[in-house]
């Protein structure tokens, strides 16, 4: 014996799973080896394989740690092999707030590119990565031009767990001012449940009005949960 330390048990699997990704592709990697490539830029010492897998069992999904706001993600601890605890630390919880924000631009970019109503996947797509798992209710309106294209995605109002103030007179204020044509209505239930309300109804119904004295449309009104997204036009509440 040479009395040399023996190597830790990740030893070269940074550059082992960086082949994988290269020679198989990114795709065949499940979920938590995804997280590690992009852990290996903020962490460049270290097995990150625990604190990638401690991040989807927290938060239950990929989408869902990305979504996860700093504060959030910093709390996430994991123990390496040898038992010693490790950190998400503010670099990281960083780095991945902003995949999400690049990954929510690029769904919007999609989104706008075309006329939204006849590029309905394109739009669910992008309301679902903006609210899917927003922990506390978000309004929010899309603004539309003439030929339905989008002006702006404006976020009117942050809320509680369950609610978000909602005011009319705002929502078609905003419109005039952007001189929008036509608008769709956005916000979230954090339960999961996207089923409409009845106070989601009812404030529908008095944004159709309020805008319909204008000369406004409101094209639809979606609730996004983590469990779908709810159309009130298609299910014939407006």
């Amino acid at each position: 014996m040479n009395g040399a330390r023996p190597k830790p048990h990740h030893a070269g699997h940074r550059e082992r799973l960086r082949d994988r990704a290269r020679g198989a592709g990114l795709a065949h990697l499940p979920d938590y080896e995804l997280l590690e490539l992009f852990l290996f830029r903020s962490q460049p010492q270290g097995d990150v394989k625990p604190i990638a897998k401690a991040l989807l069992a927290r938060f239950g999904s990929l989408a869902a740690v990305l979504a996860a706001s700093v504060e959030n993600l910093m709390t996430v601890r994991a123990e390496d092999a040898r038992g010693r605890t490790k950190a998400v630390g503010a670099e990281t919880a960083l780095d991945l707030a902003a995949l999400h924000e690049v990954a929510r631009r690029v769904a919007l970019e999609e989104a706008g590119r075309r006329t939204v109503i006849s590029s309905w996947t394109a739009l669910l797509a992008y309301v679902r990565l903006s609210l899917q798992h927003e922990p506390r209710e978000q309004f929010r309106v899309l603004y539309l031009d003439n030929r339905n294209q989008l002006i702006l995605d404006e976020i009117q109002n942050r809320g509680t767990v369950d609610h978000a103030p909602v005011y009319p007179r705002e929502v078609v204020r905003r419109a005039l001012e952007l001189s929008a044509k036509a608008m769709i209505i956005v916000h979230n239930h954090p339960s999961g449940d996207p089923t409409p309300s009845r106070p989601d109804i009812d404030m529908t119904r008095q944004v159709i009005e309020a805008a319909g004295a204008l000369g406004l449309s409101v094209h639809d009104h979606l609730v996004v949960g983590r469990d779908g997204v709810a159309s009130f036009k298609q299910l014939g509440l407006m």
